[in-house]
């Protein structure tokens, strides 16, 4: 893996606004080929995930016509809506958001990963509600590389204890983690707390058979690809700006 100097080249760009589905799916995974290759990896080596979070059904079955099949989704309900308007498509669901206690029923039976695992009894009902018909849920455990009091995530400190325990639990197979750090524009910076997410997985990944790790977004893909990561969760690039309501 090269962890030199972040080349310039590979800073954020993409396809116009005005792109279709399928040029912005093609921009995006030309970043990633071309991030891989400066890392001296396999471009394969790298799922995309495209977050759908806040874009309708439409959107996601135009993706999923130029070749997408993982989403990734924040929100319960929402998702729910999509999934349903999208059931004759064969596409993967991720679910990547803040998990209540009160949501885990739905989210164990109509999801094959969940990416934000931050507690034991979060994980506990996941395993206990998910159907024994399906395969076993893929999970991650989420770490909060950075420390901010306003996001989920397991600290450091915790997270070899969460770890051993989310891994002994049935129904689920646990995968590797998850971090959103503090965003940053300095490619140095985000390199940095990407790495440290890739040192705690370097260091439990022989005992778990650990073999994702779940960083990097839109603005920040690149330096997660030089740093390890498996899956980028990429939003923005591929649906445009999302508008929230107000």
């Amino acid at each position: 893996m090269n962890n030199g100097p972040f080349p310039s080249e590979l800073e954020p760009a993409g396809a116009p606004a005005t792109a279709s589905p399928a040029a912005r799916l093609q921009g995006v995974r030309g970043r990633i080929a071309a991030a891989a290759a400066r890392a001296g990896r396999d471009p394969a080596s790298v799922e995309l995930l495209a977050v759908s979070k806040t874009f309708e059904a439409a959107a996601v079955r135009a993706l999923a016509a130029a070749g997408q099949r993982a989403f990734g989704e924040n929100y319960l309900q929402e998702a729910l809506v999509k999934q349903a308007a999208l059931a004759e498509l064969a596409l993967e669901w991720h679910f990547i958001g803040p998990i209540q206690s009160n949501k885990t029923r739905p989210i164990a039976e109509n999801f094959s990963w969940v990416h934000s695992v931050d507690r034991l009894k979060i994980a506990e009902r996941l395993s206990a509600q998910r159907p024994p018909g399906l395969p076993p849920l893929n999970v991650c455990v989420e770490v909060n590389v950075s420390g901010e009091a306003s996001k989920g995530g397991a600290s450091a400190e915790a997270l070899p204890g969460l770890v051993e325990a989310v891994a002994q639990l049935p129904g689920l197979r646990l995968r590797g983690m998850m971090t959103i750090p503090a965003p940053t524009s300095d490619p140095d910076a985000q390199r940095a707390a990407f790495r440290r997410l890739r040192e705690l997985f370097d260091g439990l990944r022989e005992r778990h058979a650990l073999d994702t790790l779940s960083m990097g977004m839109s603005a920040d893909l690149e330096a997660a690809i030089l740093e390890g990561a498996t899956i980028v969760r990429v939003g923005t690039a591929l649906f445009g700006e999302r508008k929230y309501p107000r």
